[in-house]
């Protein structure tokens, strides 16, 4: 009953520990990370921690990979650097933050292909073609699997390749292309067995679990979860153990075997709540109220899904709560509730017509809508099998009841669908005209500086260096006393402070290096006299701008940008090392900017609460270009500014 697990992302170099090898190992690794000399000994140390954290305590792992990451820069640790990557990469994969996991995982890409390492370049394609996966995108799934799979055959990477098999396996079964998927998942498994990789094995026999339910080879598919619960036990991976036994509920419930089904939902509870895992136990209710439902415990099965509904609301686990409303329903029938039946009906189609409109947009949305089809499907066939036992007044009553209600819905969502199109019409107006507006307001504000700059630099200034050698002609023309030549040359001295005062206000208005140079030069030079003052440490790098041509208006908003954020980052993170990184995607036409520090960092949410002007300014140039920002940030831990634009 739960989502199918599709990653296989590659965490290279872990291997499984028991529970009490893990609390020693993680003791021995904070204690090495607090004695440890700033070099690539505790680089690797932070690494092996986040390890142990990711999969228990995500946000721990991101803060120590991102030390790791800001140690390897200052170190130009580049292998450190890229394992940062690669771990953030699979950790964002966990929170679902598929744009991160693709961010990362072409930094990794690019890293390596500098470099010839053909290994992480065809782990880096993997995981890259694993995100495309999450995000819909099955045809660049497959061709970013192939291009992995052509880089490493061959070369030894027997381990690797099993992963790739997996990601195609799962590929293939959701795109319902059953004979596909067994082929590349016996591939891997065959391979998995061979080289004693017992990690990608539990996936593999999981997912082939799935895939022969599917097709109603339950023999086999409950083979098959045998294996691999029983891998899952040996390895302490909880998580899988439930998954299975959650796969296990439907072959039990396909050979009516109802004891088995209360027998495996009750282990899954037990796993849950042993984890935390709320989605597990959001499921493990339903399928205790399913038990209940099928051996006519209907006020038991009622309890159970109110349990699991309550659940799934506060975890807008949204997909899992229109089946449960849909189980209500069936409950409700049964316990002779009409009017509760023909509402939770009600509310179950609302949600699912819901998330019908919100995956509209999406290219696996006609798929999705196949799904939900059949499983709405075989509820009603549920349904009906139940009412049977009613009276046929009763059947009529919900049937005429079920039918006015469906026109009802019909209209309803017909004219909801409409007026949404009408608003997404004048919303894009109205959004258009906004960015109109702001594009005339910081055009009209760089003219502005840029004719203020001019004026300071060619009236102004030329003023005051003709005072200046209107003085220097004087000194020599007058005799004065010791005394007053002493205050003349102080004068003298004022004003050649006074004109390259006045110099540096006009270059910050209006860089001529933008101008005339662009801004990869622009933004080097600003960085290199941020670091020469000695106000902060500036590490600046590029990717990608070798003959870039930017447009002005973009050069322009960028390089005040990054302004702000570095000004940020020593105004109130009170950093000491500042990392920025302009990274130009050709292929892809984006242009990324990315400043981190090691400053004292904030709490994120405090953003929308902040009334500094500052972060306002940048998210309405951010807006202006329509383009992406991406804050991570937690208070000790430093600050990362991501922000993407189109090209």
């Amino acid at each position: 009953m739960k989502l199918f697990l599709l990653f296989g992302l590659l965490c290279i170099g872990l291997v499984p520990l028991q529970a009490q090898e893990t609390i020693a190992k993680r003791d021995s690794l904070l204690q090495i990370t607090r004695s440890a000399k700033e070099d690539t000994n505790k680089v690797k140390a932070l690494l092996a921690l986040a390890d142990l954290f990711e999969n228990n305590e995500p946000e721990k792992a991101i803060a120590y990979n991102r030390q790791a990451g800001i140690l390897s820069n200052k170190l130009h640790f580049e292998k450190g650097i890229m394992s940062s990557y690669r771990n953030l990469a699979y950790i964002y994969t966990l929170q679902s933050r598929y744009d991160s996991l693709l961010h990362f995982s072409k930094l990794v890409y690019q890293m390596a292909e500098k470099k010839n390492d053909t290994y992480n370049m065809g782990v880096s394609l993997f995981n890259m073609s694993e995100g495309y996966k999450f995000l819909g995108d099955y045809e660049k799934c497959i061709d970013y699997t192939f291009r992995a799979m052509k880089i490493l055959e061959g070369k030894g990477y027997h381990s690797i390749e099993a992963h790739l098999f997996s990601g195609l396996q799962s590929t293939y079964y959701k795109l319902k292309q059953y004979d596909r998927s067994i082929e590349y998942g016996l591939k891997g498994i065959e391979l998995a067995r061979q080289y004693k990789n017992e990690s990608i094995l539990m996936v593999l026999l999981e997912n082939m679990g799935h895939c022969y339910t599917d097709i109603k080879q339950y023999t086999k598919a409950d083979g098959l979860f045998d294996e691999a619960i029983s891998l899952a036990h040996k390895n302490e991976n909880k998580f899988t153990e439930i998954i299975c036994y959650e796969g296990k509920v439907d072959i039990a419930l396909h050979g009516k075997r109802y004891s088995d089904i209360k027998q495996y939902a009750d282990r899954t509870m037990q796993l849950s709540l042993e984890t935390g895992d709320s989605s597990g136990i959001c499921v493990s209710y339903h399928n205790l109220g399913l038990y209940n439902l099928l051996t006519k415990n209907f006020d038991k099965a009622y309890e159970d899904g109110l349990a699991s509904l309550k659940i799934a609301h506060e975890n807008k686990f949204t997909e899992h709560e229109a089946k449960i409303l849909n189980l209500l329903a069936t409950i409700s029938a049964a316990r002779n509730d009409i009017a509760g039946s023909i509402e939770y009906g009600n509310m179950a189609r609302e949600l699912n017509d819901k998330i019908f409109t919100e995956g509209v947009a999406k290219k696996d949305a006609e798929m999705r809508t196949l799904y939900e089809t059949a499983k709405k499907e075989d509820q009603i066939e549920l349904q009906r099998a139940q009412l049977k036992q009613k009276s046929t007044l009763n059947y009529l009553l919900i049937a005429g009841a079920a039918a006015m209600l469906l026109i009802s819905l019909l209209s309803y969502r017909n004219y909801k669908h409409r007026q949404k199109l009408q608003q997404a019409k004048i919303d894009e107006f109205e959004t258009e005209k906004l960015l109109t507006a702001t594009e005339a307001v910081l055009k009209g504000e760089e003219q502005e500086r840029s004719r203020l700059a001019k004026d300071l630099h060619d009236g102004l200034g030329g003023m005051l260096s003709g005072i200046k050698h209107s003085l220097s002609s004087m000194k020599e023309n007058l005799i004065m006393t010791p005394d007053n030549a002493q205050a003349f040359e102080r004068s003298i001295d004022m004003l050649n402070s006074s004109i390259s005062e006045m110099r540096r206000v006009a270059h910050n208005m209006m860089p001529e290096m933008l101008v005339k140079y662009g801004l990869d030069t622009a933004l080097k030079e600003f960085c290199h006299e941020i670091k020469a003052s000695g106000a902060v440490n500036v590490n600046y790098q590029v990717i990608g701008m070798d003959k870039a041509n930017i447009d002005q208006t973009v050069s322009v908003t960028i390089y005040r940008i990054a302004q702000e954020l570095i000004n940020n980052a020593i105004k109130h993170g009170k950093a000491n090392d500042v990392l920025v990184q302009l990274h130009l995607h050709k292929q892809e036409k984006l242009l990324a900017l990315t400043v981190e520090d090691d400053g004292i960092g904030f709490d994120v949410n405090s953003l929308n609460e902040s009334k500094g002007i500052g972060w306002k300014n940048i998210q309405s140039r951010v807006d202006f270009l329509q383009g992406k920002l991406d804050v991570q940030s937690e208070p000790g831990n430093g600050t990362s500014v991501m922000i993407e634009i189109n090209t």
